[in-house]
């Protein structure tokens, strides 16, 4: 069966210039950056950005953000471009992330709306009794400015929920890569419990802060703001990227671990085609399953409380021990350390 879906790509250019981009450039410029050798190398003029006329594709906007982080060269680059990103001045979803209800609702949106509110990291919210956790995926190949675009978007979730909920509220971000020299951003930014070398970038709170009412929001103008979104996302004809439908695609059909070959017929493309737009995002097929086998592994052990054989069973390994190789491969750890880890949390 063929999948029944469209997507945008890392040339795709639909991401408005006076959006997301013009927060990084109004950024470095308040630093001195000259605009043209911010701009160099992207395709892009400043003049027509302040036309407001402008989209660039994401491959555009990570060489912005490549130039940026050079000519910038300061540890709070990204937490200083975060705080500028939410709820932003995107129009109608930037309009329904300020009229949210409340934490839940704003996830959601950000969720519903990713295209318009984070076209190069796509969010992703899961529940259990006790928590909520919030996750991002690499829309587009980001590659070296995944890190970046990870701290501004964490820091633009602490931002924006602090400002609309009207207090400060308990993050615990979580990081997979170790503690850098500029930790104190992240104590600053985020929160003075984050933790780092951790089995997946997340972040958590307690599941009662979802559903607390936010001053100043207006239920009307909420509703119909998400109303025009939509309209808008159907304008585009996608509301995920080609890496994000893969993912959701090979996470959908887990247990079944399906082939390359599989998953070229269900994208309607051969498996060379595939492979080559795989590449051209700077993925792999392998390394996708890897990654959505890892985020699934991870899911049962946390939040299902699933044993090691009841995991491995559930992933189609029939061997344990080939188990146990190939998550350590994933996450760098062995399923007893998780559980360990998982348990003093």
């Amino acid at each position: 069966m063929t999948l029944k879906t469209r997507w945008y790509e890392n040339d795709s250019r639909f991401i408005p210039g006076h959006y997301q981009p013009a927060s990084l450039i109004d950024l470095a410029l308040s630093r001195d950056i000259d605009s043209h050798r911010l701009l160099r190398g992207t395709g892009l003029f400043h003049e027509d950005i302040l036309a407001g006329q402008t989209r660039l594709s994401p491959q555009q906007f990570l060489g912005l953000i490549g130039n940026s982080r050079r000519l910038l060269d300061a540890d709070d680059s990204s937490f200083l471009f975060g705080q500028r990103l939410l709820p932003g001045h995107y129009g109608a979803a930037s309009h329904a992330l300020r009229h949210a209800q409340n934490l839940h609702q704003a996830l959601d949106t950000l969720v519903q709306q990713q295209a318009l509110l984070s076209p190069l990291a796509s969010p992703r919210l899961l529940l259990d009794d006790r928590h909520a956790y919030f996750y991002w995926l690499d829309s587009c190949g980001a590659g070296e400015q995944w890190r970046f675009l990870l701290e501004a978007s964490m820091t633009s979730l602490v931002a924006m929920s602090q400002w609309l909920s009207g207090q400060r509220l308990p993050w615990e971000c979580s990081f997979s890569h170790a503690e850098p020299r500029y930790v104190e951003q992240y104590w600053v930014h985020l929160s003075e419990h984050t933790q780092f070398k951790r089995p997946m970038d997340l972040m958590r709170i307690p599941r009662e802060f979802l559903t607390q009412p936010w001053p100043n929001a207006s239920a009307t103008a909420g509703q119909v703001a998400r109303q025009e979104a939509l309209g808008q996302l159907e304008h585009l004809g996608f509301a995920s990227s080609f890496l994000d439908c893969v993912y959701r695609y090979l996470q959908a059909q887990v247990r079944q671990a399906p082939s390359l070959e599989q998953t070229a017929q269900a994208f309607g493309m051969s498996p060379a085609t595939l492979k080559r737009k795989l590449h051209k995002h700077d993925s792999g097929f392998q390394q996708q399953a890897d990654l959505v086998r890892k985020h699934v592994a991870l899911y049962l052990y946390r939040i299902k409380g699933l044993s090691n054989e009841e995991v491995a069973e559930y992933l189609s390994f029939n061997d344990a021990a080939n188990f146990r190789r190939s998550f350590k491969r994933w996450t760098g750890s062995t399923p007893k350390l998780i559980r360990q880890l998982f348990s003093a949390g």
